[in-house]
């Protein structure tokens, strides 16, 4: 892979223990520079880190208010929790937030809360899913139910954005005489992100996914995307789908202290096949951090 490489580069503003108007600041400033093609929030409830009383905004909330303000950046949730909102109520909040951006939606979908073990997904500690989950009433299912319920999570968000008035019969989901207007602007829908590393999730990437995201350094190492590239692969290859086809993201945390550094990380995933790099700024953001990323970081990352 050469510096040639075409690679697109977003922002992440996670909304936990930072005010609306910083975050509002964040993608006002990006939303007028170029290089950053598109920005990102969470789904989470409560904090996962930090001060357990700290504040944290709801995500599709949020990104509703953001999509009215800004008019370039195309934006969405790394990602959806697929276990907080039955489907046909997040098809119709995507639909809305897909008109009131022009569209520029991109759905971020994950399996959400499950049933895992201390430590994983790079995260030390026990499972946040479990408090988040019980604060507000919401249930963790066993990580094969949740593959499941995404896929016809899938299945209906197709439906809403293409089918004036449909049934869905799944396992998990049941609907009657959905109708679903206004239907995107972007049709046949917004794209699709999928994210996580599980083979079995993987496999639902290769079926449906536009987009494929991952968390990388700190939380997951150069060397394990890549592996988990090479799943993502073989997945497409049974399917008979042009892997090319599929956007290959990555999460980076950004060092505002060692710009440097980022940016070898950027060059790292690059090498190892990624074209989309989201940049997850930490809190606090400074001031005209949105320019300080595109010298720093996006004009520099290649050798």
């Amino acid at each position: 892979m050469t510096s040639m490489t075409k690679v697109r580069f977003g922002i992440k503003t996670t909304p936990m223990h930072v005010p609306y108007e910083d975050i509002r600041r964040v993608w006002l400033e990006a939303d007028a520079v170029p290089e950053i093609e598109d920005a990102w929030l969470w789904d989470h409830l409560l904090p996962v880190a930090g001060p357990e009383a700290g504040q944290i905004h709801e995500g599709w909330t949020l990104l509703s208010a953001l999509a009215a303000q800004t008019e370039r950046l195309r934006l969405g949730l790394l990602v959806t929790s697929n276990r907080i909102r039955p489907p046909a109520v997040l098809g119709k909040i995507a639909s809305t937030v897909d008109v009131i951006s022009g569209g520029r939606l991109v759905v971020g979908l994950g399996v959400g809360g499950t049933h895992q073990p201390p430590g994983a997904g790079g995260i030390s500690g026990a499972n946040p899913a479990i408090a988040e989950y019980e604060a507000y009433g919401l249930t963790l299912v066993p990580p094969a139910e949740g593959i499941a319920r995404l896929a016809e999570t899938v299945e209906i968000l197709k439906l809403m954005w293409t089918q004036d008035v449909f049934d869905f019969e799944g396992r998990h989901y049941r609907l009657k005489g959905t109708r679903n207007e206004p239907k995107p602007v972007q049709r046949p829908g917004p794209p699709l992100l999928v994210g996580g590393w599980g083979t079995r999730l993987l496999r639902l990437v290769a079926e449906h996914a536009d987009v494929w995201n991952v968390p990388g350094p700190p939380h997951n190492s150069v060397e394990f995307v890549a592996e988990r590239a090479r799943v993502l692969d073989a997945h497409c290859a049974q399917l008979g789908r042009d892997p090319g086809e599929i956007t290959r993201s990555v999460q980076v945390l950004v060092s505002y202290d060692d710009p440097a550094a980022t940016r070898a990380t950027v060059r790292a995933l690059v090498d190892a096949g990624v074209n989309h790099v989201v940049l997850s700024l930490p809190r606090p953001y400074p001031q005209g951090v949105a320019r300080w990323l595109a010298d720093e970081v996006i004009a520099g990352w290649h050798p």
